[in-house]
């Protein structure tokens, strides 16, 4: 694998910080964009701007036939069964609540119960949360160990015939664990329970077959896998979206309006209401083409290498204390540093042209059971080399002596 032609295709690194060679390791917030998604999202505006669906002329039939080819890339990708399963979204956070609101609304009484995981992100938390407000449903919490991995035990004791929804994150975006999904799925399913899997951080990152693992739900954003923001997809089995009302009303959701009635639209425009990003999802099309490009057991080996060479570093660095350490695990190194809070720690390493994550990562359950404020959290992605590795701890001795 050549690295160095991997990271021309990102113009963004080839930039300094305080007169510092960038080395951005803060992935598991928002990757970075290849040129050939900048491009896609610049021939969108600069060629075919026009709205789609609704047009004859040719911008929006260009743009029309543009957006489908994304659901089809995107659908082969995850091996969903149709392109009526892939609904766009603005990410995984609308996703969740899309599926909270529709089918939990319609699916979810008092008494009732969600099952969730201790390491979700809050997006895979609060519309549960809200959901249970509403009807009267019991959230339960699958606990996890100090090595930040499921309670497999605990998961089984907690399902039950009142089990309705299990909603699990595929890989902790705080820790970096890969959760056993397809399990979890399976042991779901033997008690009538449906599965909602928050694919944020893994999609980019490891080979995720909707049919095979037969997953119920499946949410993720297009961000974190290299392409745009403000853009993600929910991809579910089509009988489940049949059987949802619309999360919400306007254009292209319909097939006819009048004031006494409204004819919904077919999958997937039922859940796809006014105009929507098409400029995002014809970039988040072209981002999954440029992953199959390189290749994801490519990217997964390559980014597993830099992970082990980070973690050992870690191990023989004085004062430096790992959260997170399961044995199955990618691309995040989360940690603390014995007298030097994670955000002074995050504006040290700036300060050398090392961009890292401080704070609670939208997962302040972890952090309580850590019994930590927040967390310094270095993320890899497929353009990281093991000289940035290097970078960031020698930022690190820095800000060590600095504080010391």
């Amino acid at each position: 694998m050549n690295i160095e032609k991997i990271r021309n295709d990102f113009p963004i690194l080839d930039q300094e910080i305080y007169g510092h060679q960038l080395v951005y390791l803060d992935n598991a917030a928002t990757t970075q964009k290849p040129q050939c998604v900048i491009d896609a999202v610049s021939h969108y505006y600069e060629k075919d701007n026009s709205n789609i669906q609704r047009g004859v002329h040719t911008l929006s039939e260009r743009a029309t036939a543009d957006y489908e080819a994304a659901r089809e890339t995107i659908r082969a990708f995850f091996n969903a069964k149709s392109t009526k399963e892939v609904i766009f979204t603005r990410g995984t956070t609308e996703s969740i609540n899309l599926v909270a609101s529709s089918w939990g609304n319609a699916n979810i009484g008092k008494n009732d119960e969600i099952l969730i995981t201790h390491m979700e992100h809050h997006s895979n938390i609060v519309p549960w949360q809200m959901l249970c407000e509403r009807t009267g449903a019991i959230l339960k919490v699958v606990p996890m160990n100090e090595a930040g991995e499921l309670d497999m035990a605990a998961f089984s004791t907690l399902l039950s015939e009142r089990t309705k929804l299990v909603g699990v994150v595929h890989m902790s975006n705080a820790l970096g664990t890969i959760n056993p999904i397809e399990t979890m799925i399976q042991q779901a399913h033997n008690v009538g329970a449906k599965v909602l899997v928050d694919g944020a951080q893994a999609a980019a990152h490891m080979r995720t077959d909707i049919q095979a693992l037969d997953i119920d739900f499946y949410a993720t954003s297009a961000h974190k896998m290299y392409g745009p923001t403000g853009v993600g997809v929910l991809i579910a089995k089509e009988a489940l979206l049949n059987a949802m009302p619309p999360y919400q009303g306007g254009g292209d959701m319909i097939l006819m309006v009048t004031f006494e009635k409204t004819q919904y639209n077919a999958l997937p425009h039922k859940f796809e209401a006014g105009t929507p990003n098409i400029a995002g999802v014809i970039g988040f099309g072209q981002a999954i083409k440029y992953i199959q490009s390189i290749g994801l057991d490519k990217i997964a080996a390559r980014e597993k290498v830099l992970l082990d060479y980070a973690t050992t570093k870690a191990q023989s660095f004085a004062g430096l204390r790992q959260i997170g350490t399961a044995k199955e695990k990618a691309c995040v190194l989360s940690f603390v540093l014995d007298g030097v809070h994670p955000h002074d720690l995050g504006t040290i390493l700036d300060r050398e042209g090392v961009a890292i994550r401080a704070g609670h990562h939208c997962a302040m359950p972890v952090m309580q059971f850590y019994k930590v404020p927040a967390t310094a959290r270095a993320s890899f992605s497929i353009y990281n080399t093991e000289a940035e590795v290097d970078a960031l701890f020698a930022a690190l001795t820095k800000a060590k002596d600095m504080f010391a």
